[in-house]
């Protein structure tokens, strides 16, 4: 079952979020921040939501982010699946491609053309799933700029 995080239920999420945080290497992970930090995305938000997905015996399993951006090549607002996350033990169930319908759903519902995300090159558990669904697969080199390099 996929249901919006809200005040009652982020406590669930959040360790899930540390397990995703820690798989891509984050370094000081503070829950209080990302308590702060996820509990500003709700169902009705302008910038987005965050979902989580119960398994069988209603504990949290998964979740994702959808956020809100612009594409001005299409001239229209674009759906960003941000963060995609199952528990190992229960990867390859369809939790991933559940949430990924559901935040696609989600994001044409609030007026997005697509939903896009990006993912590591070495993510290949990833890309197995992604390359399963009807996606197309773009050719773009992403980039991040956190400032100018100290001299």
């Amino acid at each position: 079952m996929i249901e919006a995080v809200n005040a009652q239920n982020l406590d669930e999420v959040l360790p899930l979020i540390r397990q995703y945080q820690e798989f891509y290497q984050v370094t000081n992970i503070s829950d209080e921040h990302n308590r702060s930090f996820f509990s500003r995305f709700g169902l009705d938000d302008p910038f987005g939501c965050l979902f989580l997905y119960r398994g069988d015996d209603g504990t949290a399993i998964g979740f994702a982010t959808a956020y809100f951006c612009f594409s001005s090549t299409a001239a229209a607002k674009v759906g960003i699946l941000n963060d995609l996350f199952t528990l190992p033990g229960h990867r390859g169930r369809g939790i991933g491609k559940a949430l990924i319908v559901h935040c696609h759903d989600y994001v044409r519902r609030h007026g997005a053309i697509r939903l896009q995300w990006t993912t590591a090159t070495d993510n290949t558990t990833a890309q197995r799933l992604y390359n399963a669904l009807n996606t197309a697969h773009k050719p773009w080199l992403i980039y991040t700029y956190q400032g100018e390099n100290p001299a």
